[in-house]
């Protein structure tokens, strides 16, 4: 196993420990729903993180997810 693939497991391992830490203990709080956009955002996130071998789809897929993560407040700014 090459070390990137060490990294990318690591990544991947903290981010579902932290996804769970927001599910249980935020649950006494106001709930903020995750929107569709933002877990789409979330989704090309990680396909970044996984082809990160190719640098031009990584790129791309970081890309895309911080285009929607941006409409995403945009449009939760207007509904306020």
């Amino acid at each position: 196993m090459e070390i990137s693939q060490i990294y990318i497991i690591i990544v991947i391992v903290v981010l579902a420990i932290i996804a769970l830490l927001v599910f249980f203990v935020g649950k006494n709080k106001k709930k903020n729903k995750l929107t569709p956009l933002t877990g789409l955002a979330f989704g090309f996130i990680i396909a970044g993180i996984c082809f990160v071998d190719h640098r031009w789809a990584s790129y791309s897929f970081f890309g895309t997810a911080i285009v929607l993560a941006v409409i995403d407040m945009i449009l939760k700014s207007k509904k306020k």
